[in-house]
C-alpha cells in the first residue's frame, strides 16, 4: 500500500486491487500485518486523494470491524479483475 501511495501522489492513475488476505489492509486493527501501524495513515492518505479500493467480492470478511473507516469500496468479481489488470498500462503485484 505504501508504493501504491507514492505513485498516486504523482501525476499516475492507480486502481488498487485487494483479493484474498490484502483485504484484510481495511481492518480495524493492523497491528499485525506488515507496516499494521502505517496501515491507517496510508488509508487516510488514499481517502484524502478519493482513491476508492476494488475488493475481491467473495472475500469480503463478514466482520463488522472490517473497513469500520467507511473506506470507498468498489466490489469486483475476479473476472473484472482480471478485465482491471489486462486494461492495465501497467501493474504492480504484491
Amino acid at each position: 500500500m505504501r508504493i501504491g501511495v507514492g505513485i498516486v501522489a504523482g501525476e499516475n492513475d492507480v486502481v488498487f486491487v485487494l483479493t484474498d488476505g490484502a483485504v484484510h489492509l481495511l481492518d480495524a486493527d493492523t497491528d499485525e500485518l506488515v507496516d499494521g501501524d502505517e496501515i491507517a495513515k496510508f488509508r487516510a492518505t488514499l481517502r484524502g486523494l478519493g482513491v476508492p479500493f476494488h475488493v475481491d467480492a467473495a472475500a469480503v470478511p463478514a466482520d463488522p470491524d472490517w473497513n469500520a473507516e467507511g473506506h470507498s469500496v468498489i466490489p469486483v468479481s475476479r473476472e473484472q479483475i482480471a478485465d482491471l489488470v489486462r486494461t492495465a498500462r501497467r501493474c504492480l503485484v504484491f
